[in-house]
């Protein structure tokens, strides 16, 4: 009689998808489109002074589809095999609470709001 080994679980299971509680997640398809990033940057800017108070942020990450960059640059080196991409994750590993999506994607910002 064999006894069948049991098989080998993980000890940590890396997750497959950002955990966005405690985030607000707003999405924006403005008409016209922004031409860039930092016509998107002045909307979502615009947007968490709405959300959070003006002035009464701290933009953490982004992300700019256009360009592939992102700040903090070379965030996703560390992310390679991560189905969470390195600005996503420094953003939520510092307490983001606003995250504006432009266009689908296209451009993404992180916003941690600060007293002052």
């Amino acid at each position: 009689m064999s006894q069948e080994t049991p098989p080998r679980t993980p000890r940590c299971r890396l997750p497959d998808a950002p955990d966005y509680r405690g985030v607000e997640i707003v999405r924006l398809a403005p008409v016209p489109t922004p031409a860039d990033y930092l016509a998107a940057m002045a909307l979502a800017n615009a947007e968490a002074d709405r959300r959070l108070g003006e002035g009464c942020h701290m933009l953490l990450s982004w992300y700019d589809r256009d360009r592939d960059f992102e700040s903090p640059q070379h965030a996703s080196e560390c992310h390679v095999n991560s189905a969470i991409p390195g600005y996503i994750d420094y953003a939520l590993y510092r307490d983001a609470r606003l995250k504006i999506d432009v266009e689908e994607g296209r451009f993404v910002f992180f916003y941690l709001p600060v007293d002052l």
